[in-house]
């Protein structure tokens, strides 16, 4: 309890993994229903404004626990981390003030009119209500991106005498080369989570044998969406995300695959234990000349390893690093496969009669959520023992009055807190998939076909 420190470290981890739970749905599901309105729109078919109903209730409810969870996460800037706010808050506040001013403010304002509101807006202006929702939760991503990208690749400031950071140049820090890549990484990710979970509710219903079309609606969607974005997150952002890491932060990469001494043709490790007393990979099972072909876009080309860099720069957890690295990556391979497999039943016409891949479907909606999580653990323990990369030490940056029993406190709050909204959470969607899409609306075919 003596380290501070730790305790700082932990409530933030928890308070933030916690939280991202929820806005990576919304983020997915956002263009998934604009998708759906559009075609409403486009068709008069009721599938379609069925569906998008159906999907908004369970955004309204997920937005609305992803803002109270998300409260905390401002305040702990100030009570936890009040040294690193001293010190980069001119230039972080900035996006932090945009996102809540610009993009939150813009989602919020319309999420209840996309619930609510479609009698009394009409088929128009409720599409653009919609396409409103969608556009403010993929800012407010942007927004929080680029201060993270800050923290990982800082650009755009200068250090005032009073030895904090000023910002420099506005255009450089919004379009930060970290920001823009992890930002499409990100984003295509959470698109990755909507789909899984439009997916798995369309497997429960055709295996149930309820809600007929709305399941084969869903299955469709959620199949050809989440194998095009499962796709799009390894290749080309994937590859964009490694190739930055390799040039920014080569001490990460070669954390990540626990690579330990340099030379050409690295490769990438399918398996294996990083033993850092022994300076080497325990049982690896390696694919040569991958990470070389990764990093720089040759198999040739030399990677480095953590030999060549002082220790007091590694990533001050190795092990868990190098796990959550190769959790995202395996996870996402199989996301891929999963997604092809029904692709194709799908175009064979037999999905819908595939029991076992209707199972696998359903039971696989958790694990984007693990590997989203995971991804953000590879990025913030990679960038250790920096807060601010290259400049600013994680152990500057913790409140100096708040002990570490005070944290611990405040933690197991948070967790029971925490697990009352997420049982509470999942009553009031398990409740909206128990009771289904509705059939029927009183704007009708007619209205919205000539909406």
């Amino acid at each position: 309890m003596d380290d501070a420190l730790l305790w700082h470290r932990l409530q933030f981890a928890f308070t933030i993994t916690y939280h991202y739970l929820f806005p990576q749905l919304t983020m997915g599901l956002a263009w998934i229903l604009v998708y759906w309105k559009w075609r409403h729109l486009r068709t008069g078919d009721e599938r379609y404004a069925n569906a998008m109903r159906f999907w908004a209730r369970i955004f309204g409810i997920t937005f609305t626990v992803g803002v109270v969870t998300g409260i905390p996460m401002e305040f702990q800037f100030g009570t936890n981390w009040a040294s690193f706010s001293r010190y980069s808050g001119n230039i972080i506040g900035q996006t932090l003030a945009m996102e809540g001013m610009f993009a939150f403010f813009l989602e919020s304002a319309m999420v209840g009119a996309m619930v609510w509101g479609e009698k009394r807006l009409g088929p128009r202006n409720h599409f653009l209500t919609t396409l409103g929702v969608a556009l403010g939760s993929w800012l407010s991503g942007y927004f929080i991106l680029v201060t993270n990208a800050f923290m990982q690749h800082p650009v755009g400031y200068w250090l005032a005498a009073d030895g904090t950071l000023r910002l420099a140049d506005l255009q450089a820090f919004l379009l930060n080369p970290w920001a823009l890549v992890v930002f499409l990484h990100n984003q295509t990710a959470a698109v990755v989570t909507g789909s899984f979970a439009v997916a798995a509710v369309g497997a429960l219903y055709a295996l149930r044998k309820h809600h007929a079309e709305q399941a084969s609606l869903f299955l469709k969607t959620g199949t050809i969406v989440g194998l095009l974005a499962s796709v799009l997150v390894a290749f080309p952002t994937g590859d964009m995300h490694a190739r930055k890491v390799a040039q920014y932060q080569p001490v990460t990469l070669a954390a990540m695959e626990g690579r330990f001494h340099s030379g050409p043709m690295a490769e990438v490790n399918m398996i294996g234990q990083p033993n850092v007393k022994e300076r080497r990979l325990d049982n690896p099972i390696r694919i040569p000349g991958a990470l070389s072909f990764l990093a720089y876009g040759s198999v040739y080309a030399n990677v480095r390893g953590l030999d060549e860099f002082p220790e007091d720069t590694w990533p001050t957890n190795i092990e868990l690093l190098y796990y959550a690295f190769h959790i995202m990556v395996g996870l996402g391979t199989i996301f891929i496969a999963l997604m092809a497999c029904a692709s194709v039943q799908r175009w064979r016409g037999r999905l819908e009669r595939t029991p076992t891949l209707l199972w696998l479907l359903m039971l696989a909606f958790p694990f984007p959520f693990i590997a989203t999580s995971a991804g953000w653990m590879v990025a913030e323990l990679g960038r250790q023992p920096w807060l601010v990369y290259g400049l600013f030490h994680t152990t500057q940056g913790t409140s100096e009055v708040v002990s570490g029993g005070d944290v611990l406190f405040t933690l197991i709050g948070f967790v029971g807190l925490y697990f009352v909204l997420g049982v509470l959470y999942l009553f009031m969607v398990g409740r909206e998939i128990l009771h289904g899409p509705q059939s029927n609306f009183s704007i009708g075919k007619t209205g919205a076909a000539h909406g």
